[in-house]
């Protein structure tokens, strides 16, 4: 049997689609076209006009054996159309976090082949990459070509500041971290007097740029572990056909 045959019967079967959805408690739209699909089945398509689903469209499958006259129905279908309102691309979360996105007690672990980090072990070439001059970096350690440098005082009050600031051991967002920046592979330690109790943050998701304390810790802790599982569960198709209208009484009838 040819397509020249089988597939103009059932392109022209609108009524037998339309009545497939009736039948199942639908009231299809205007009829928007119909399509051959192969020798021997055509699929037509109708208006949902459904709420919540603006642009869908019902697709109802008909077929026809060589054989015979007889169409049936092989399969009914909601589709979305060419300007349905459909639900955005899922995005993995590793690609949706943002910098401000962390907040107290939250956990965000580095991934595993994270480039930003590297065993303790592997020679990280320490140097400036401001100044790779060895000499500038004596020059800057100790305070030479600089005219003034902090006292004792200074630096007292910096740490003062830094210490009960909002990147401090007693903020929020540390009392909810389970690890301090001390043990952090995104802590550099800052170099001279305040060497062993302050750093910066090199964490972009996290206190990126700031001094923080060595007590101070966030979620985004080098050692944080990514969580195990599948993701989220998966649960059976929601049928709208289900769900019960129920009238609400008012108080005079309770």
């Amino acid at each position: 049997m040819s397509v020249a045959f089988e597939s103009p019967r059932l392109v022209d079967a609108v009524d037998v689609a339309r009545a497939a959805l009736v039948a199942e408690g639908e009231q299809p739209g205007p009829h928007t076209g119909a399509r051959a699909e192969g020798e021997y089945a055509a699929a037509h398509y109708f208006d949902a006009g459904l709420p919540g689903y603006r642009g869908w469209q019902w697709c109802v499958v008909v077929a026809g054996a060589p054989e015979s006259s007889e169409v049936t129905v092989s399969e009914v279908a909601l589709l979305p159309g060419g300007g349905a309102l459909l639900a955005p691309d899922w995005v993995p979360w590793n690609e949706r976090i943002a910098p401000g996105d962390l907040g107290p007690g939250d956990q965000l672990a580095a991934p595993a082949d994270d480039p930003r980090l590297v065993p303790g072990q592997i020679d990280t070439e320490d140097v400036s990459p401001l100044d790779a001059d060895e000499v500038g970096q004596v020059n800057a350690a100790i305070g030479l070509g600089r005219k003034r440098l902090l006292s004792f005082e200074g630096r007292a009050d910096a740490a003062a500041r830094w210490f009960d600031g909002d990147f401090g051991p007693a903020s929020p967002m540390a009392r909810g971290a389970r690890h301090s920046c001390g043990s952090c592979g995104f802590y550099l330690p800052i170099a001279g007097a305040l060497h062993a109790g302050f750093g910066v943050c090199a964490n972009e998701f996290a206190a990126d740029g700031r001094a923080v304390s060595v007590e101070y810790g966030c979620g985004a802790h080098s050692d944080v572990t990514a969580p195990t599982g599948a993701g989220s569960p998966a649960y059976d198709a929601f049928d709208d056909g289900a769900v019960e209208i129920v009238a609400r009484t008012g108080a005079s009838d309770a």
